[in-house]
């Protein structure tokens, strides 16, 4: 094959002119780009806020804006460091606190096309992350093989997003809870203007992992949020300990007190304007000692008439007993650790003394349970098995499935990885499937990735056009009901297995209660 020959095979259809394609909003004209049938915008500003406030809609402005550039990214309040690209790619981006933006690809706009809308919320806990953080996050291959609208949202974190100042004047009252305002406030303006983007403002799916999951959750319990989506997908966004859980029911001025002492502030006006970096410096120096003596230290939302908690906890709202929920967790959440060296040529004499030296008395009893549990996986990875977020799952899935008003659907991605001689799924490491970009993370060229990529793409893609994850690539999948956690496993053989974790999660997540903590990007 000559060079032109090759060049031509690999050329793109690109449309990007000054009269297509545009869609109009209702504050103003947007162009983006056409790309081998998706039409893609990026960046485009859905509110604007100022330092701790509510967010505001934007102004209306003439001509045609440019939708063809990320918008930025929230601050953090440390840098990245590169770590495990090879398990989890990355993307870094300019940051700025004008950071409420969203983007978005679809396969027409044509305002008749009313087709299923995805609305993604990365994560990173509360405090980092973006809309375009992993490679896995781009919505192109999502939107294309599924004939769905997707949209990714930035929004406030950190202090930015959610510290609670509400004792120093009402113009703060709801500052704890501000990036999950801008969360509503992106689906305000995907309701007003999804349909020119070829979506269905009745069909929206909210859809995130870890930090992006507890945010979906949040917004089930968030009434400013009903009506704005219709169904709601949580990967990994239960956990133990949760920072969704742990803010202290306080006023805030402990740690605000702190930062304005450390600033040489007099008045809290003066957090509104100091450098980001000043005040990030600031809150990093005096944070850690209050965090170590219980106090609240802020990011993450916190229980009040805006948030009405932790559903676990409070109860479901009434509405949120109506939305149909797909969750679920990975194998080897915290896994991000070496592999165990070979571990196909050890036996179980040589396994064991590994076992008993992480679980101590404990080791009979998960050996015994874990065989029974998965009698097709290898020992060693008892000692990566996860209960930290597969625990409160199960227990967010017993409360759901008990209002009988919508379904509530699990899943475990128990999917091992040709890495380091065969590695447990990790956390993060179900995304790239569910987004149709398997072929972006080295780590999923294997002989079944293929395979296991359309199984569970096309189970998300139905749960959003129907509430219902089944299709014809999977064996039969049925809701949960009281009592009876029905489990698609997705592996190399996928299975539904009914309560089949229920002993090995609870022992292993009372023994765990005693374990060192686990370390690595856990909410990445």
């Amino acid at each position: 094959m000559n060079n032109r020959e090759e060049k031509s095979d690999m050329a793109r259809q690109f449309v990007c002119s000054k009269t297509e394609p545009i869609v109009q909003t209702a504050k103003g004209k947007l162009r983006g780009f056409l790309l081998d049938g998706t039409y893609t915008f990026h960046g485009i500003k859905y509110a604007k806020a100022k330092r701790f406030k509510m967010p505001e809609e934007i102004e209306p402005w003439e001509g045609v804006r440019d939708a063809l550039s990320y918008g930025f990214v929230c601050p953090l309040l440390k840098g990245e460091i590169p770590w495990g690209e090879i398990m989890i790619p990355h993307r870094y981006w300019p940051v700025s606190e004008d950071c409420l933006s969203l983007n978005i690809w679809t396969q027409s706009i044509r305002p008749d096309a009313k087709k299923p809308v995805m609305v993604w919320f990365h994560g990173g806990g509360y405090t980092t992350g973006s809309s375009i953080e992993h490679v896995a996050y781009d919505g192109e291959n999502m939107s294309k093989f599924g004939d769905v609208v997707v949209v990714t949202v930035n929004h406030r974190l950190n202090i930015l997003g959610y510290l609670n100042l509400s004792a120093f004047g009402e113009e703060y009252k709801n500052s704890a809870n501000a990036g999950n305002a801008d969360l509503v406030s992106a689906l305000e303006w995907i309701h007003k203007n999804i349909v020119n983007f070829g979506g269905d403002p009745e069909n929206v799916t909210i859809f995130g992992q870890s930090g992006g999951g507890m945010k979906v959750w949040n917004l089930m319990q968030t009434p400013s949020a009903d009506g704005l989506f219709h169904k709601a997908i949580v990967e990994s966004g239960c956990a133990d300990g949760s920072i969704a859980d742990s803010a202290a029911k306080d006023d805030g001025t402990q740690i605000v007190n702190a930062l304005l002492k450390e600033l040489g502030f007099d008045s809290v006006k003066a957090l509104e304007t100091v450098p980001y970096y000043r005040l990030a410096e600031a809150y990093n120096k005096v944070s850690p000692a209050l965090e170590k003596e219980g106090a609240y230290v802020g990011c993450s939302p916190i229980e009040n008439d805006f948030y009405l908690g932790n559903p676990c906890s409070v109860g479901f709202t009434e509405h949120a007993k109506t939305i149909p929920v797909l969750i679920g967790t990975v194998f080897g959440e915290l896994a991000f650790g070496p592999a165990v060296s070979k571990k196909y040529e050890l036996e179980e004499k040589d396994i064991r003394p590994m076992i008993e030296k992480k679980y101590g008395k404990a080791s009979d009893q998960l050996i015994d349970l874990f065989k029974r549990t998965y009698p097709e996986k290898k020992l060693t990875d008892l000692l990566v098995l996860d209960s930290v977020f597969r625990a409160p799952t199960k227990e967010f899935i017993k409360a759901k499935s008990a209002h009988l008003e919508s379904s509530v659907f699990s899943f475990l991605f128990a999917y091992e990885f040709p890495y380091d001689g065969g590695k447990p799924a990790w956390h993060c490491s179900e995304i790239p499937y569910v987004f149709h970009n398997a072929d972006k993370v080295p780590v999923n060229n294997t002989d079944s990735s293929d395979r296991l990529q359309d199984q569970i793409f096309f189970a998300f893609i139905n749960f959003a056009r129907s509430g219902n994850p089944n299709h014809p690539g999977l064996p039969t999948w049925p809701a949960c009901k009281p009592g009876d956690e029905a489990t698609m496993v997705f592996d190399r053989n996928c299975e539904v297995r009914h309560n089949f974790d229920n002993e090995l999660i609870a022992l292993h997540a009372e023994v765990s209660k005693s374990l060192p903590e686990e370390t690595g990007p856990v909410l990445h």
